[in-house]
Formats: C-alpha cells, structure tokens, sequence
C-alpha cells in the first residue's frame, strides 16, 4: 500500500467526528493498542462484535479518478489481506456540500462490497462486507480511506441486535462518521 509519506510517525490523531446524541462510546481501547498497525492508520474495534473502523492516510493516487478510485482502493485492501475473491456492489459519489470536510475534499465516494478473507492466523475464509468511504484531499496529496468492517452475522454474538448492549454499529453509524468527519490539525499532513 502506498502510504503517506512512508518511515514519518504520522498517526491520525488531528480527525473528529461527530456521535449521535445521546449515543455512548461503543468503540474498544484502539486496535494499534492491541497490535501493530501500520503509522498511517488507526483500528477501532466495537466492544462486543467483530466489527471494525479502520481510518488510513493514503498517498494520492492521482492516476485514477471517479469511481476508479474507489474501486482502486477496494482491490488494493483486497490484494493486502490476501482476499481469495473480492465483489463489488455498489459505488456512489458523496456529495461534497454534505460533508464537514468539503473545503478541503476535491471527491469523495461511497463503495460498498465484499471480500472473502481469512482472519489473522487461520485458514478459512469468510466473507466480510466492506464499505468504504474515500476523501480525496489533493492539497494534502492524501486519499483518506475509512472502511467498516462488517463480519458475517454468524461471527457476532448470539443475542439479536435489540439484546446487545452497546448495538452493532449500523451503516447510518458510519455515514455518520464520513459526514461530520473534521480536521482539527492539518499538521498531521507533515509540512505543506
């Protein structure tokens, strides 16, 4: 993957997004807490499915636009976890005047899919459905890369959604987080 600026300690800690009222944190100790994440991305993991966020800086990828892009990305995760099919299903353009980031955000992206992966050490595969959400920030020469995790409902709790206390994230969740995502510190980019 092609990282921004490589070998340079640059974790995404200068972002904020905004959480429904009223909605507790459902997220777990990060996941680079609990093992090595790459310096340009952040692992959120929900406390009691295996669901995950994961945010990633990206170097642009100024050779491909529009959808191309998105989908770029998509295989590019795919070819990483070393998925053994990768199927896209829908690829949507974000309208920009709907996100925080819009001063800054030249395209934005929805593509959501599903790759079948092995978990780290083991052999059988799953399919995994993946939405992701693309913020292309050329003045940054950054793609920020925001893919939910979702893992089959056989692997989350038994209890029925209405049971589990926090709930499962829902995709609304995570429209949420791309729309009210903010940058409180350009700085994360390194100097301009």
């Amino acid at each position: 993957r092609k990282v921004r600026r490589p070998g340079r300690r640059r974790r995404p800690t200068g972002w904020v997004a905004g959480r429904r009222q009223g909605q507790p944190g459902t997220a777990s100790p990060l996941s680079s807490d609990l093992r090595p994440v790459p310096d340009n991305q952040e692992v959120f993991c929900h406390r009691l499915t295996d669901q995950s966020l994961i945010v990633e800086l990206l170097e642009l990828q100024a050779q491909v636009r529009g959808e191309a892009a998105a989908r770029y990305h998509f295989e590019d995760v795919g070819g990483v976890q070393e998925a053994r099919a990768v199927q896209v299903e829908a690829v949507q353009p974000l309208l920009l005047e709907n996100l925080a980031l819009r001063g800054c955000c030249q395209e934005a992206w929805v593509l959501s899919g599903k790759q079948q992966v092995a978990k780290e050490h083991q052999q059988v595969a799953e399919v995994v459905t993946l939405h992701q959400a693309l913020l292309r920030l050329p003045q940054y020469q950054t793609d920020l890369l925001l893919t939910f995790n979702q893992p089959p409902p056989d692997n989350r709790s038994s209890l029925g959604p209405e049971n589990l206390s926090p709930p499962p994230w829902s995709l609304g969740d995570f429209e949420q987080l791309v729309t009210s995502l903010t940058l409180h510190d350009p700085n994360i980019f390194g100097p301009q």
